[in-house]
């Protein structure tokens, strides 16, 4: 959204006090917009299975497998993150 502001007949302190108006609204929008990223949290599959599914680490691995949840690995241990496994769980019809 840009415009063509002319400052004839303007003085310094009324500029200043447009240029701050306008910066405040810009602020209002960035804060209303604004959302703080929150550090990836990752998770075992013995986390996934016993204290967020409560199920066995075969059905951990099945939902795998099936592309369900999605496995994340470094040095040779599977990981998962918390937030898509979290996703992962849908609402059911009554």
């Amino acid at each position: 959204m840009s415009g063509t502001i002319q400052f004839i007949n303007t003085t310094p302190e009324e500029l200043l006090e447009e240029v701050d108006k306008r910066l405040e609204e810009k602020l209002e929008i960035i804060k209303k917009n604004f959302q703080p990223k929150e550090p990836t949290q990752y998770v075992t599959r013995n986390y996934v299975a016993e204290e967020m599914l409560f199920c066995d680490l075969s059905t951990v691995h099945n939902l795998t497998v099936r592309g369900i949840l999605k496995k994340y690995g470094i040095g040779g241990r599977v990981l998962y993150k918390r937030r898509e496994v979290e996703d992962a769980i849908i609402a059911l019809d009554k």
